[in-house]
């Protein structure tokens, strides 16, 4: 873990490594302060010697000033440090989910790996300029300061030893039952982040089915939850300060009592006890902050772990060696393909699949809800891996393609597309981004969007909201469509995404296809018979197998399944009157 985490210093270096030394620097001036003072009360205050109270008092100004300066040095690099350090983990994690698969991303969720970018990392930016600073600073304080204390009375400063066997054992208690709660918080953390994102997504759901107070509940029942579990551990981490303060109040009347009888005695100078006692505060203090730095660790530790599971999460999806760089044409076969999701051959999504589509042809998809339509559409991209059999693209099982090339060969327009926040320009250059404004004006007329965009005030530069909020549901399907064709693939998947287009609109849009795009290999998955009609051929699903293939006349002869979808649609469900 550790190793992982180290990665993230990269360019910092030097800044995480001065801050430390400046520290080391500020705490050693900080330690010969109480002795300087020592010698200013027994040299110069007491025989009343205005030469060296003189003197070291001028030594004290600039001892003081100096750690001052240190102080602010090391405060400087070490914030530039963290934050860089931060910087850095986010770009590794962000870096990393970018190569994750849908699997991958299935595992954590996507609150779970929204949580790790921003919270997580914050808490670990926190330990990390803690541990480079204060917990440098602390444990140097206390060996400085107790090594000064023994060489003025090593009988006096044996109150010190005494007293650390109690403070680790009371640290251990709070570390020890904290942790397991922190674990516990950051994965409430997640649960509440996706209701909050389930939320906002679906807020026109929410409003339009009155479900306001439904959603008010499970918030306010995951913050509860949330609520608990820190107050839990803050109750046990509010121990640290009692522990602290009965310990550093303990050891200053100890060393007031005892070093009061010494200088009684003769065995001890004033000067000699007001440097004790000013070591004494020096050394709790760097116990108490250290104490400080332990807690920060214990709840930062859980978070990093989470960390680390994202950096050393390995993608199930990898390029072999040497692999082809170019996709021929839009042939595609499939042989003996079964696929699971959960990676479980006897949980099968798709089962003994077999199928030879020729480039260039278009291919309707059909099937009743959860008959994996889609799943099967998700293969050619190699978006999933096949649990059994080979996927061919091109004649060239697509294991063996480079990722990138494979996917640049083949467009989807997913059941789910997203259009990104910026102007429709910049939207449509997903698929190409060195497209021309002819080419995007080309695609927008093949998908019928070129006159929506056009009657925008700001046409092909208006500007797009998160998820395409200030477009209708046709608006960004059609330009979704358009984006994929800018690409110019071998094979195009459109995912049921003429779902919210007329059946006008759709008409034309897979005419214009056919012309301008004839040498596009097509499988449209539509739950719209008259979608997939004029199809070279219709596979029609069924609980993940392929139920029947061919044109449309042959199926609504001798398909059950197709017949029963087409007289539903088309002849009012009466099957009797249509025969």
């Amino acid at each position: 873990m550790l190793k992982q985490l180290l990665r993230g210093i990269g360019e910092y270096k030097k800044e995480s490594i001065l801050a430390p030394v400046l520290v080391v620097g500020e705490v050693v001036i900080e330690v010969l302060i109480p002795l300087i003072m020592a010698y200013l009360i027994d040299y110069g205050i007491e025989p009343g010697d205005m030469k060296v109270i003189a003197n070291l008092g001028m030594v004290l100004v600039m001892a003081a000033l100096l750690s001052l300066s240190c102080g602010i040095l090391s405060g400087y690099f070490a914030a530039q440090a963290s934050a860089g350090y931060a910087k850095n983990l986010r770009k590794m994690m962000y870096y990393a989910v970018q190569d994750f698969s849908f699997f991958n991303i299935d595992k954590f969720s996507a609150a779970s790996l929204i949580t790790r970018l921003t919270t997580d990392v914050t808490y670990v930016q926190n330990a990390y300029q803690m541990i480079i600073r204060i917990a440098v600073r602390s444990p140097v304080m206390f060996i400085f300061a107790l090594l000064m204390a023994f060489s003025i009375n090593p009988r006096l400063s044996l109150v010190f030893l005494a007293i650390i066997p109690f403070l680790g054992l009371g640290l251990y208690f709070i570390i020890s039952h904290a942790y397991p709660i922190f674990r516990r918080v950051f994965k409430t953390y997640d649960r509440l982040n996706n209701v909050v994102q389930e939320n906002l997504r679906g807020i026109r759901v929410v409003k339009t089915f009155v479900r306001e107070e439904h959603e008010k509940s499970k918030f306010n029942s995951v913050s509860a939850e949330l609520y608990q579990d820190y107050s839990q551990a803050e109750k046990i981490l509010a121990f640290n300060s009692p522990l602290m303060q009965l310990s550093m109040y303990s050891c200053t009347l100890l060393i007031a009592w005892f070093g009061a009888q010494m200088i009684v005695s003769s065995s001890l100078t004033t000067g000699q006890l007001v440097s004790l006692l000013a070591y004494a505060f020096q050394i709790l203090i760097s116990l108490m902050i250290l104490s400080m730095v332990f807690v920060m660790i214990t709840i930062s530790r859980a978070s990093a772990e989470r960390i680390v599971e994202v950096l050393e999460e390995k993608p199930d999806l990898l390029n072999q060696e040497n692999p082809v760089l170019e996709v021929k044409n839009g042939e595609v076969s499939f042989q003996n393909v079964s696929f699971s999701y959960v990676k479980n051959p006897r949980q099968l999504s798709l089962n003994q699949v077999n199928l030879q589509v020729q480039s260039g042809e278009t291919i309707g998809i059909m099937g009743g809800t959860g008959s994996s339509k889609t799943t099967l559409v998700q293969l050619m991209p190699r978006l999933y891996d096949v649990t059994q059999g080979a996927v061919l693209v091109g004649g060239i099982d697509v294991r063996n393609y480079d990722i990138r090339a494979l996917r640049e060969a083949v467009a989807v327009v997913l059941q789910k597309n997203e259009l990104f926040s910026g102007t429709i320009r910049e939207n449509l250059r997903w698929g190409n981004k060195e497209a021309t404004d002819e080419e995007l004006v080309r695609v927008c007329k093949v998908t019928q969007a070129h006159d929506f965009v056009m009657a925008f005030p700001n046409r092909y530069d208006t500007y797009i909201e998160q998820g395409g909020s200030n477009l209708s549901g046709g608006q960004k399907q059609r330009l979704c469509m358009a984006r994929a064709l800018l690409k110019k693939p071998k094979i195009l998947i459109l995912d049921d995404s003429t779902s919210a287009v007329d059946t006008s609109t759709d008409s034309l849009i897979r005419q214009a296809m056919r012309q301008e795009f004839p040498e596009t290999t097509r499988f449209i998955i539509a739950q719209r018979v008259a979608s997939v009609m004029d199809a070279d051929r219709i596979i029609i699903m069924n609980h993940g197998v392929i139920d029947a293939v061919g044109p449309h006349e042959d199926l609504l002869q001798n398909n059950t399944i197709y017949q029963e979808i087409y007289y539903s649609q088309v002849r009012g469900g009466d099957s009797n009157d249509a025969a």
